[in-house]
């Protein structure tokens, strides 16, 4: 029984892919135009199109209006405006994700977390630490505390099975978002379990989100700067 013959756009896109993973087509390289690539394989430029916009949407290339198409650096990437489960985003990629549970507990919240979740200095709140992982990579640390009068249930969840976000949203579908960005180096524990070296640069984002007029959790999200980057974009009418 012989196997189906792939889609002809496929197969332009496992050509660029060999050449992009051999180094034939170096970072930042200029890839040939969707005219000589419907040449070479004797496709319309529409199947041509389709692949090169295959590749991009899953990192490994970039156009730039007026140039042409390149191969981009393709780290991690999540959009900043929109708060995305990294489970999916890494799956989405065609990668394997996976996350190593640091910590799942019930605290007493200090002055920071009492602030940021507007609670009073001492009340319980629900403390969980996961590194998430991309093809057995870190590149996320996330350290998050939540307000356990609104998810009561949270430290009973399977986090191997379901991220801290996916049970937040089924609980408490999101409402507004505040994020905060910045450039960080890590300290050593941060260092450990991201397996990245001592005061290695890193992106540091925090995010508090909140369900109607309740505010339902705080986290603390590490990126190693050489693995990740967030995207913004916005639409003019």
């Amino acid at each position: 029984m012989t196997s189906a013959t792939p889609p002809r756009y496929k197969v332009i896109e496992e050509f660029l892919l060999k050449r992009i993973g051999n180094g034939d087509y170096p970072l930042h390289h200029q890839i040939p135009p969707e005219e000589r690539l419907a040449k070479d394989f004797s496709v319309s430029r529409m199947t041509a199109n389709k692949a090169i916009n295959n590749l991009v949407q899953q990192g490994y290339l970039v156009r730039q209006a007026g140039l042409g198409t390149f191969v981009t650096d393709r780290k991690s990437e999540s959009s900043l405006h929109e708060v995305m489960n990294i489970a999916s985003e890494v799956r989405a990629r065609g990668h394997a994700y996976a996350n190593h549970i640091v910590r799942s507990e019930a605290v007493a919240a200090d002055d920071e977390v009492a602030l940021k979740l507007g609670l009073r200095i001492g009340a319980e709140v629900f403390h969980s630490i996961l590194v998430h992982l991309e093809d057995g990579v870190p590149i996320q640390l996330e350290d998050r505390f939540v307000n356990p009068r609104w998810v009561p249930h949270y430290l009973s969840c399977d986090f191997s099975r379901q991220t801290p976000n996916e049970v937040l949203v089924a609980s408490c579908p999101i409402s507004d978002v505040e994020h905060v960005v910045e450039a960080v180096h890590a300290d050593a524990q941060t260092a450990e379990w991201l397996a990245i070296a001592p005061g290695a640069a890193c992106l540091s984002m925090i995010r508090r989100t909140w369900s109607d007029e309740h505010l339902i959790s705080y986290v603390r999200l590490i990126h190693p700067g050489e693995r990740y980057k967030l995207r913004s974009s916005t639409k003019h009418r």
